[in-house]
């Protein structure tokens, strides 16, 4: 094995971890929402704040980040970020012993800094470490090892935060529920710094570059819009599952967070296609890579919700038209966006507008179909940009990652006023914006 290869296996091993840390931090946020509602009595609008919190991060510090990874590289900005992402979860824990939901912001604020950092660092180097025809592969896949934490932090939340002892307690002892799952993340994260500061990371050249500013580039900045939509739309349906199961299907948040899971999980599922759809690989490795993927499917979707193999044979199945549909696409970043976008959009128009066990499996289902678009959109926002590009246009393609802060409050104040089930169309129009970026928005302009 020569050096290079080596080089490169330690780079996508180390960025493979970041990517499971950050996804695992994010998703127990917005998770989180639903718990926050219950502990400070709050409306729906009011506990998609911490959704704002976290998310508004985006539009203060994506850009100047991205500017000084340029300056410091990316090892140290890893570094920073896990150490940021640190600090936030220890304030975790005076936050809910007071408990002091303002406080519970601030900590939301500064652990969001420190992936705002890891985030905006990760994408480009991903990027840049291989050819830039399979850039998607591979953002896909270590999107995927993302994917897998965003599953997990549902789950954990299920079975240790919203477990019928801890709906038995008051406002302070709900509270102190959150604080030991912020602990644990947080000593994990410091100790992973602490091994990255130690290994030798592959460095991306910075090449210089004649054209003059990535503000000139139209796909990049209407794939940065696509950002904002996609993150708010996913953020919006994933942290209004759980309220809105309670509200329409009568479940119990225990049960109800378990089938927000598996909504994270489908994400999970559909990189991992996409990491081998969009290789070049021919059709037949691509279905034998796909088997255990299927088989991933059945039994994560078995595993959260008390090996219950019936529900993990309905996601498998889901998986499999999934996977069909994404033979639409033909392995084309774009055209696969343009299809799942249509799909995710008619998922929410009928959970808006059907009810029961429909409705539910719709709404779960919508995870997958998000699954490619993060990585797809990406992909297609920095093709043609050099390596010298990568970092600011990721900086200002993160900024627009503030969606997850706009979206969602807009949902809970449709949910607040007019019930859960018209709070779905909000994100249905977001996904027409990604179709139009799909099919028209994300060609090369010169």
């Amino acid at each position: 094995m020569s050096k290079q290869d080596n080089s490169y296996k330690v780079g996508m091993s180390v960025i493979g971890s970041i990517f499971f840390i950050f996804g695992f931090a994010t998703t127990f946020i917005i998770t989180l929402s639903a718990k926050v509602k219950d502990i400070f009595d709050l409306s729906e609008f009011e506990a998609q704040m911490l959704n704002f919190a976290f998310f508004i991060t985006y539009a203060f510090i994506s850009i100047p980040i991205g500017l000084y990874i340029k300056k410091i590289g990316y090892k140290r900005a890893l570094i920073i970020g896990l150490l940021l992402m640190a600090a936030g979860g220890f304030l975790f824990y005076p936050s809910a012993s007071i408990p002091s939901f303002p406080l519970f912001l601030v900590s939301t604020f500064v652990l969001a800094a420190g992936v705002v950092f890891l985030q905006t660092a990760a994408n480009p180097y991903v990027t840049a470490l291989g050819p830039e025809s399979t850039a998607s592969s591979r953002l896909n896949l270590t999107q995927a090892l993302n994917s897998i934490a965003t599953m997990v932090a549902p789950w954990i939340i299920a079975v240790f935060i919203f477990t019928g002892a801890s709906e038995m307690l008051d406002s302070a002892g709900k509270a102190e529920t959150v604080q030991m799952p912020f602990v644990i993340m947080s000593v994990l994260i410091v100790i992973i710094a602490l091994l990255i500061m130690t290994i030798k990371l592959p460095e991306i050249a910075q090449t210089s570059t004649e054209k003059k500013s990535v503000w000139k580039y139209p796909h990049m900045l209407l794939g940065a819009l696509a950002i904002f939509f996609y993150v708010g739309a996913e953020v919006g349906n994933g942290s209004l599952i759980i309220n809105y199961l309670k509200e329409t299907n009568g479940m119990d948040a225990n049960v109800a967070s378990k089938y927000a899971a598996i909504y994270w999980g489908g994400a999970m599922v559909g990189r991992f296609f996409g990491s081998f759809m969009f290789s070049g690989i021919n059709l037949s490795k691509k279905i034998t890579f796909a088997l255990p993927v299927l088989l991933l499917a059945f039994i994560s979707g078995s595993f959260v919700t008390g090996w219950d193999w019936n529900i993990g044979g309905i996601f498998l199945g889901i998986a499999v038209i999934n996977f069909l549909i994404m033979q639409i696409g033909t392995g084309k970043a774009a055209r696969t966006l343009a299809v799942f976008a249509l799909v995710a959009a008619a998922l929410d128009l009928v959970t808006s507008f059907g009810t029961g066990q429909v409705a539910l499996w719709t709404v779960i289902s919508i995870g997958l179909f998000n699954s490619i678009m993060f990585p797809n959109i990406f992909t297609l926002a920095v093709k043609d940009l050099d390596s010298g590009e990568l970092s600011t246009a990721s900086g200002i393609i993160n900024t627009l990652i503030f969606g997850g802060a706009i979206i969602p409050p807009i949902m809970g104040s449709v949910a607040d006023n007019f019930g859960y089930t018209w709070a779905f169309i909000v994100p249905a129009v977001c996904y027409l914006y990604i179709f139009y970026y799909a099919v028209s928005g994300s060609q090369i302009r010169k």
